[in-house]
């Protein structure tokens, strides 16, 4: 059953989505040529827990960080580590989850490190738009699937693929609540969308195929070919005219 929030549900949903937009904002800032992936982990847990909430990945199915890293052909679930140093030309996605007062805000992002070269830069813009594309459809009285083909129909028009494994969700009390949310398929499908619904919109985009393994740590997720591989999401609410974005960052180009 997917849950539809009340005022004050919705209230604490937007402090733990601006957590979460304060965490990515540090992190724009850190992200350079030689820091480690773990010393982006701190920058997030300690903004998260100096406002009061605790990082909704931390522990979550074991997982070890407080922030997902992943970088370059990881396409999701990666590990911070203390020897994994970025360089230039890298993009780094983080994963940034906030649990505050009993309600989650989920957010991710690409990161150029440095100078990046055109061919990876159009893979950003591309996913940035995808799921910008998606957002659009976010409304109350759509179906869910017209998200699902709106990232899709975006992303392929460049020449890009779209990742089956891993899609979308719920969000609220829980990290994951109903409805999954792909980001491939035709329109007009699923359940209508509703004024008080809250959703975590993420597509993940990559330059070759769609396909995807897991690494032997049991958590990263790397495309099939070696190819680069992009993620964006943000944590909205529909409302009676369209959507709210919970995890806006203040003054960020991000759709909000």
């Amino acid at each position: 059953m997917i849950k539809r929030k009340s005022p004050r549900e919705i209230e604490l949903m937007r402090q733990a989505g601006a957590i979460v937009a304060e965490a990515h904002r540090r992190v724009a800032e850190a992200v350079r040529p030689g820091v480690t992936t773990a010393k982006i982990d701190a920058i997030v847990d300690a903004c998260i827990r100096e406002h009061d909430a605790t990082p909704s990945f931390k522990g979550y199915g074991g997982f070890p960080g407080s922030a997902c890293t992943s970088l370059n052909e990881e396409v999701v679930h990666g590990i911070p580590s203390k020897q994994r140093r970025l360089k230039e030309g890298d993009i780094l996605k983080v994963d940034i989850g906030a649990h505050y007062k009993g309600f989650h805000g989920d957010s991710a992002w690409t990161y150029p490190v440095g100078r990046i070269p055109a061919s990876t830069k159009r893979l950003l813009e591309v996913s940035e738009a995808a799921l910008c594309q998606g957002l659009k459809q976010a409304r109350n009285g759509a179906k869910l699937s017209d998200i699902s083909h709106a990232v899709q129909q975006h992303a392929e028009a460049y020449g890009f693929s779209v990742v089956r494994e891993f899609v979308g969700h719920g969000i609220g009390k829980d990290l994951h609540e109903a409805p999954q949310i792909p980001n491939y398929g035709p329109p007009g499908r699923g359940v209508t969308l509703k004024e008080g619904m809250t959703l975590a919109i993420e597509p993940m985009i990559n330059a070759g195929t769609y396909e995807v393994r897991i690494q032997e740590d049991g958590w990263t997720a790397v495309t099939l070919d070696g190819s680069l591989s992009a993620h964006y999401e943000h944590t909205v609410l529909i409302t009676e005219t369209g959507y709210e974005l919970l995890t806006a960052r203040k003054g960020g180009d991000d759709h909000g």
